[in-house]
């Protein structure tokens, strides 16, 4: 019995010789596949064979590090047998390597001589090293030697350095242009005043005794009290050049004088309607004015260029301005937008873009200083101003002094005193310069209510019915101020129709 035990026991076991003799098939199968472990020995061969492989390319890679081609990629991947995909990656990633290793020298070597060039340049510069004492004086060097090609940039910028000395003569052309201005202003002045007489003191003379109100806005940065009197003057020469012909309407066929004033008294409800900035009003009254002196126009395009140069004055002075389409609507659909804008273009073109037009608002302003900022003298000014873009005398006159004959009148219909120095420094003008424009709106607010809109506008309670008071003021005093208007030339009175 005890061998019989063993026998079992053996043939349990897997790897027993008498199990082998019993299951011959199954076992040379079992022993067909256990013993001989093909995929175990390629394995072994993978890992014998990737050591040399590894090998062979390392030593290659090593001679293509001299010779940065790509023929060794072809011959290692040749040699490999099959096992290409395998390989490829690391020789690219590998072979990329070497081509960014000789890129670095050849820049090291490209900035070493051109350190090498500038050095040499500021060696050869030996009157230049005292001047910069650095390393970086053959940069200066070079720029200077590439400026010598162009002389006359080199000798204007010494011309402009050296302006002091009279020899340049620079002086004497600046001289020249402000002796001409000052002709300007001064005929201009001139032409505004009614009488020539010497007995009347200057300027000069009568703003002596004024004060200097913007001492009190010197901490206040939005009243530029350092730099207000050159932007007034500025303004008193550019407003010359921006005046329209006042005699324009000789050279249109189809217009009038009468229809000028329904244009733009419609175009006074029309801002009103939208409520837009007093200043786009007189812009666009500029615009139209100006328009007209240099371009012909039908009466059936009249309205239009009404309507163009409002829209042009909102983009410029508003902060949000209507659209084409509200142009459109107020026009009755008499005009598409398209005719609008191809209308702003012909506009903006005659012009030449130049809508640098110092507004009447801005003096006005100026000279409300001098009044305390009354709101009341300043609200019938504001009416009186508006006078100016209806009628047509007042185009030969400036905006400045339009603005000063306003707040003239204003200040003599409310009772506020006389016009004294101050007033006089602020607004620019004497009292006899004022009085022919002072004359104008005394007469047109004597005559009878001629344009209908711009009455009712300010005869609401917003304006402080405006228009009525000073209507009572003209029929109380106006026979007073109107005994020589229609002898004055300068009045510029002309029938109404």
């Amino acid at each position: 019995m005890p061998p019989a035990r063993t026998a079992r026991r053996v043939v349990t076991d897997e790897n027993a010789e008498t199990g082998t003799q019993r299951l011959t098939r199954a076992k040379a199968a079992a022993l067909e596949t256990s013993a001989g472990d093909p995929p175990k020995k390629a394995l072994a061969t993978k890992r014998s064979t990737t050591a040399p492989l590894n090998g062979t390319i390392a030593g290659r890679k090593r001679t293509a590090l001299a010779d940065v081609s790509n023929v060794t990629k072809k011959d290692a991947t040749e040699n490999v047998e099959g096992k290409k995909g395998a390989l490829e990656k690391p020789t690219l990633s590998r072979s990329a390597k070497p081509a960014g290793v000789t890129k670095q020298p050849a820049r090291t070597n490209s900035t070493r001589t051109v350190l090498g060039q500038k050095t040499t340049n500021s060696g050869s510069s030996d009157l230049k090293r005292p001047a910069s004492g650095s390393g970086f004086a053959g940069q200066v060097a070079k720029k200077r030697n590439t400026s010598s090609s162009k002389p006359p940039m080199v000798v204007d910028d010494e011309d402009e350095e050296n302006a002091p000395p009279a020899t340049n003569g620079v002086k004497s052309s600046v001289e020249i242009k402000k002796k001409t201005t000052t002709v300007n202003s001064t005929t201009t002045k001139a032409c505004l005043k009614p009488d020539e007489d010497d007995d009347y003191p200057s300027l000069e003379e009568v703003i002596k005794d004024a004060k200097d109100l913007d001492a009190e806005d010197v901490d206040d940065p939005l009243m530029v009290a350092e730099y207000v009197h050159e932007i007034f003057d500025y303004m008193r020469e550019l407003e010359i050049t921006t005046m329209p012909n006042p005699s324009y309407m000789d050279s249109q066929t189809d217009l009038e004088w009468k229809m000028r004033g329904i244009l733009v008294d419609w175009l006074l409800e029309v801002h009103t309607r939208f409520r837009l900035l007093p200043e786009t009003l007189f812009l666009t009254v500029n615009i139209i004015d100006r328009f007209l002196s240099s371009k012909v126009v039908q009466l059936d395009r009249l309205q239009l260029v009404g309507v163009t140069a409002m829209f042009i004055a909102s983009k410029y002075e508003e902060v949000l301005s209507p659209h084409v389409q509200n142009f459109v609507h107020v026009a009755d659909d008499g005009f598409s937008e398209t005719e609008i804008l191809s209308a702003e273009r012909f506009v903006l073109a005659a012009l030449d873009y130049d809508l640098s037009y110092p507004n009447p608002m801005n003096f006005l302003r100026r000279i409300s200083k001098a009044d305390s900022y009354d709101i009341q003298t300043r609200t019938l000014g504001k009416y009186l101003l508006e006078i100016g873009c209806l009628d047509h005398r007042f185009l030969k006159y400036r905006p400045s002094l339009l603005a000063a004959a306003a707040m003239y009148l204003a200040r003599m219909a409310l009772g506020r005193g006389e016009w004294d120095a101050t007033l006089s420094k602020y607004a620019g003008y004497t009292e006899q310069e004022i009085q022919p424009v002072f004359k104008l709106m005394v007469d047109y607010l004597h005559s009878p209510v001629q344009h209908d809109a711009f009455f009712r506008k300010y005869a609401s309670k917003k304006f402080l019915k405006a228009s009525i008071v000073l209507r009572q003021w003209a029929k109380k005093w106006a026979p007073k101020y109107l005994d020589n208007v229609q002898d004055q030339p300068s009045s510029g009175k002309t029938p109404r129709s």
